[in-house]
């Protein structure tokens, strides 16, 4: 197979000699292959694999690139044995681990679950865990990190609030037991290589003679700690290239800074830049719609005009759906006319949308339609704790013999039936013959059973007759049994009560009221179709229908399904048909950057005090990443009106769109949602029966 051979732009990335070097890199314009081709170069020019080091962000990113390299560097007849190809975070490690004799000795390193235990270690004595969210208070010390901020440079900053307060406090009382610990927490494996490097010039000529050829991708990701651990290693040799694009930094809620990109000539005086300009992955109508949203950043520095020679394609469409439900309708029917009319493979197809909450309605419409799907970023709606939960309650009032549900909702919410318990419960019953729900029922005939919890189970087993009562006797539909159900466990007090802020609450809670729309949007299609939506049999067609698995309809390709994901997941994916929905004022650019609020304690702002962007630029930013993953076409879509607290409400388009001059998309009106279609109704139909047959 032919190679295409490198355009100038990238054989002036590629043969760049000493120093310096940063490839603003745009959208699909090559820039692996500029960073493969640049380090086969050096092999070919004589220099040591052992010399050179490759960083990025993934150990997957890190195996691809570290795959291609050495097949390129074979192919040539060269070898890069030797090479670095790694994470940051696996590279500090190789510093931390080869000099621990100056660290002091060995060290272990704390997953998320140590960390917190340390950071309870160093709330003794105060009531700060009674007070505060100890994640949240985790969460902005990683951030102060990430910046490179000790704890000496956090407390001369300015308390915004009451979790910076208490983080300046606590950051080192952390820190100290960690080093008691001799121990390690994640950021650590760059912020202490840093440190290191910076107070003991010895180790830093030693490193700095190690590697004199530094190589970064996705530099527009980098934070302030990874800078400096750059910074100190390349001063000397001054070999550093980085390859990025300031239009596609997305994470600062992670830390990553822009600056770090858009201030690289400060950084390293003397830098050459080459632009990629020419894209290989988008038609010339969806870069057109790229290249105007982009322009009208209001931070950039280097200015990127994007080309490509695959001219031709249809033009970017706009959807105005009449509600979010018409939305969903008509996005999932467009995506099942690819796949069956124009035979499309789903893995070609993506919706992405800003926040995950997007993805239910999504959910509900392919599924309806017969499509199979996956999710990047995040669960699926059907998957979230607190949905799962009430639907193991209501599987369990239809079949008392399902354990497994029984299992998950027996002390949740709790009721004093500990794990002690729970398993003097079931060895009880397995003696005796019963099923575990049978020792629910009989549990005063078990004597090593705490008051306590066989009070419990009297509670439990109440719940479970009550919602039973209500879909046989009463013949109630699952709408309303559902309701009454958590009424009865007490399922919104105990949200509340567990989540660590109010916002949580009210998202998870949210959830519940989600699950409980979706049952009253499938009755009203039942009625409308003739068919009785109450009592157990309503419920248990449901719940079929819910889990049923539509991979047989792809068996020789068990991996094609359309893939839903948040703009952020869907960095570094590309698709052949993209729908980006959600284009409106509070969704994107996201309603977190277009106001804040005096009571909120959020990480936003915790951003912004240590000098991260967090704003409506970004979001711009985001909203170029999702357009730019389209191959051959785009759909945008919007709602003109949403249903908020049972009212409807107009929504204000994205102002991005208004960056899109007209002539560049065609608009469609959607009034109302898209009939199911006979094909997809028998699919449905017949795939509910079967699975109902299989359970008689």
């Amino acid at each position: 197979m032919s190679v295409i051979p490198l355009n100038p732009a990238q054989k002036r990335a590629v043969e760049h000699e000493l120093g310096p070097l940063l490839v603003l890199a745009g959208a699909g314009s090559g820039k692996t292959r500029v960073i493969t081709e640049r380090i086969a170069r050096l092999l070919s020019r004589s220099i040591p694999a052992r010399s050179i080091v490759a960083l990025t962000f993934t150990n997957k990113a890190a195996g691809e690139m570290a795959d291609r390299v050495q097949k390129l560097a074979k192919a040539r007849g060269l070898s890069g044995k030797e090479l670095t190809v790694s994470t940051f975070h696996s590279f500090g490690l190789q510093i931390l681990s080869r000099e621990r004799a100056s660290l002091g000795g060995a060290f272990t390193i704390f997953d998320q679950g140590d960390c917190l235990g340390a950071l309870k270690e160093a709330m003794r004595g105060t009531d700060a865990g009674k007070r505060f969210d100890v994640p949240a208070i985790m969460a902005r010390i990683s951030m102060a990190k990430n910046a490179f901020l000790t704890p000496e440079d956090l407390a001369k900053k300015d308390s915004e609030d009451a979790y910076d307060e208490i983080t300046r406090i606590l950051y080192p009382k952390y820190q100290t037991a960690l080093r008691n610990f001799h121990a390690y927490d994640f950021d650590d494996l760059v912020c202490e290589a840093a440190h290191l490097l910076r107070s003991r010039e010895d180790v830093r000529a030693r490193w700095q003679e190690r590697f004199r050829f530094l190589l970064v991708d996705e530099y527009q990701d980098t934070n302030r700690a990874q800078l400096e651990l750059l910074r100190l290693l390349g001063e000397q040799h001054k070999n550093v290239c980085v390859v990025g694009d300031d239009d596609q930094s997305i994470y600062a809620w992670r830390g990553a800074d822009v600056r770090n990109i858009l201030e690289f000539e400060d950084h390293f005086p003397g830098a050459q830049i080459v632009k990629l300009e020419q894209n290989y992955r988008s038609r010339g109508p969806v870069l057109a719609v790229a290249n105007a949203v982009i322009s009208k950043r209001q931070d950039s520095k280097h200015k990127k005009v994007l080309f490509t020679e695959k001219e031709g394609g249809a033009k970017v469409q706009l959807a105005i759906a009449a509600s979010r439900d018409v939305e969903g309708s008509y996005v999932a029917q467009k995506i099942r006319d690819l796949i069956k009319d124009r035979g499309v493979s789903a893995r070609e197809i993506a919706v992405l949308y800003r926040s995950n909450g997007q993805a239910k309605v999504i959910e509900e419409s392919l599924r309806e339609q017969g499509v199979h799907y996956k999710l990047v970023g995040g669960q699926t709606f059907f998957e979230r704790k607190e949905v799962k939960d009430v639907l193991s309650y209501l599987k369990l009032a239809l079949n008392r013999s399902d354990e497994i549900s029984l299992r998950r909702v027996i002390n949740y919410p709790a009721r004093s039936i500990g794990d002690t318990s729970l398993q003097r419960l079931a060895l009880n019953a397995l003696g005796r013959g019963w099923s575990l729900w049978q020792g629910v029922e009989r549990v005063d005939a078990i004597d090593e059973i705490p008051n306590a919890a066989r009070e419990g189970c009297k509670q439990l087993e109440s719940a479970i007759a009550s919602t039973r009562r209500r879909l046989i006797a009463e013949h109630k539909r699952a709408s309303e049994v559902a309701r009454e159900l958590c009424t009865d466990i007490g399922l919104r007090a105990d949200i509340d009560a567990s989540s660590p802020s109010p916002q949580a609450a009210a998202r998870r809670w949210g959830n519940v009221e989600g699950l409980f729309v979706t049952f009253a949007k499938r009755e009203a299609r039942e009625v409308a179709a003739g068919r009785d939506p109450a009592g157990e049999q309503g419920l248990l067609n449901f719940l079929q229908a819910l889990t049923l698995n539509f991979d047989d309809e792809d068996e020789a390709d068990p991996k094609a399904a359309v893939t839903l994901s948040t703009l952020h997941g869907s960095k570094g994916l590309e698709f052949d048909h993209v729908f980006l929905i959600g284009c409106e004022e509070g969704y994107l650019p996201h309603a977190r950057t277009l106001e804040t609020r005096a009571n909120d304690a959020s990480l936003s702002e915790a951003a912004q005090e240590l000098g991260i962007s967090s704003d409506i630029e970004e979001e711009r930013r985001l909203f170029y990443v999702g357009v730019t993953r389209a191959r051959e076409e785009l759909t945008l879509s919007r709602c003109a009106v949403r249903a908020l607290r049972g009212k409807a409400v107009p929504r204000t388009p994205s102002r991005f769109l208004d960056d899109i001059p007209k002539e560049l998309i065609d608009v469609e009106d959607v009034k109302a949602a898209p009939q199911l279609s006979t094909e997809a109704a028998t699919v449905q139909a017949n795939a509910l029966l079967a699975a109902l047959d299989a359970l008689r």
